[in-house]
């Protein structure tokens, strides 16, 4: 029988994103692939301090505890050479990733097809938008947010906006055209008819999937942060329970800073499409940038 990852919730994750590669990162920016490799190579026998995303895999990883549930695949625009540290430094941290993409350079988002990835998280924005476009959930994760708490050992905890993000940008692009009061108006008026997906609505299913997996000592918890407020949160309520999805948490804001509800809830991961949202988050959690909908041309 063919191996296959079918029925898994398939995460592809850039090297940078999982690990913290900030000093190394600076060379490769610098164009000098062959200094970046260097010294990669030098580290190799040092493992890499956990990146912003590292909490997440790291759970996400623990409901395999039984059966194959989730893969984590590194995707990225390192070398070969400097694959070998990351592998030795997942290892190193106990996480069983065995699989790996490294383009040296080279965007590797096309790569995410054949593996059926259910989200994709880089540091890379080019990367990021040619997945959203391509259908994939994908977001850009800020490398200097602050690293997830470890007070719930046992819960995934992912937080996510809503218009742009879970669903479409239907409700946006009117706010942002007429502003406040016509938004509000048109969500009164539609609270019956639910709202388009959004390109992280995928992800939303299949981590509610994951979550009925009974044998699994892990739990998700997810929480919806919009900033959305009565009577425009009927909609966004009534949208999830046509999707027969539940959310654990919800908080309209009504244009509130995010970040210090954030800090309170204690995700592993926050993702919103508005980088305002994102910057006032990630002092707070780690937090990633869907670069999706209208404020993002």
């Amino acid at each position: 029988m063919p191996v296959t990852l079918a029925g898994q919730l398939v995460v592809a994750i850039s090297s940078r994103a999982l690990f913290d590669f900030e000093e190394e990162n600076r060379l490769f920016e610098a164009k000098d692939d062959r200094a970046y490799m260097q010294l990669q190579l030098q580290r190799v026998a040092e493992p890499a301090k956990p990146g912003v995303a590292f909490s997440l895999v790291n759970k996400l990883l623990a409901f395999n505890a039984k059966s194959p549930s989730v893969e984590v695949v590194i995707l990225s625009r390192n070398d070969p050479v400097s694959g070998m540290r990351v592998f030795r430094s997942a290892k190193h941290y106990g996480l069983p990733i065995q699989r790996g993409v490294f383009t040296r350079g080279e965007s590797p988002w096309r790569y995410l097809k054949p593996l059926n990835a259910n989200l994709f998280l880089s540091t890379n924005e080019p990367d990021v938008r040619s997945a959203l476009e391509a259908g994939v959930p994908a977001a850009r994760v800020y490398p200097h947010s602050a690293r997830a708490s470890d007070a719930h050992p046992n819960e995934v905890r992912i937080a996510f906006d809503g218009d742009a993000v879970l669903f479409s940008d239907e409700a946006e692009r009117v706010f942002q055209r007429a502003g406040l009061d016509a938004f509000q108006a048109h969500e009164r008026e539609r609270a019956d008819l639910p709202l388009a997906a959004g390109p992280f609505k995928p992800l939303l299913e299949a981590l509610q999937l994951l979550q009925r997996q009974e044998s699994s000592a892990m739990r998700i918890r997810t929480a919806l942060v919009t900033a959305r407020s009565a009577p425009a949160h009927e909609r966004a309520i009534r949208t999830l329970m046509e999707w027969n999805i539940e959310i654990d948490e919800a908080m309209f804001l009504g244009g509130l800073p995010k970040g210090a509800f954030l800090r309170e809830f204690e995700p592993d991961f926050f993702f919103d499409d508005q980088t305002g949202h994102i910057e006032n988050a990630a002092p707070h959690v780690p937090s990633g940038h869907v670069a999706a909908g209208v404020s993002n041309p």
